[in-house]
């Protein structure tokens, strides 16, 4: 419950330091339901795709990582977060090329993942060496 509970927060927290309104807080000034949706709905929206691009750079970090030859633990991925913020420039500025074409988004996490527990075999040969 617990655990649930805090990525709840987690995720509401992230999305008021996205929302621009009221010092972060997602504040409602219009009175008009429909125009509330809307806020509502753009928020989520632009909330939903940073995750996204999140967790391809986490999942593409992890692969390269992977290729040098570090290994990835399920505990440690386990530990990750989609909703990082030190990266985003909230009141930054962008440039769009829009002639440029993106590269695909591939968010396949292909690293091999291990576990913390030393296998048997692991733990003689840690402990021979």
């Amino acid at each position: 419950m617990t655990a649930t509970t805090n990525k709840v927060e987690s995720f509401n927290n992230f999305s008021s330091w996205l929302s621009f309104g009221g010092g972060g807080e997602s504040v409602l000034v219009e009175n008009d339901p429909v125009e509330q949706q809307k806020r509502m709905q753009y928020l989520d929206l632009v909330v939903n795709t940073v995750i996204y691009q999140n967790v391809i750079d986490l999942s593409q970090a992890l692969n390269r990582l992977d290729r040098r030859g570090v290994k990835v633990y399920k505990e440690d991925v386990a530990a990750l977060s989609p909703y990082l913020t030190r990266h985003i420039r909230r009141f930054g500025e962008y440039s769009l090329d829009l002639t440029q074409q993106p590269e695909p988004l591939d968010g396949k996490l292909e690293a091999a993942l291990y576990s913390a527990a030393l296998s048997e075999t692991e733990a003689k040969e840690a402990v021979s060496s």
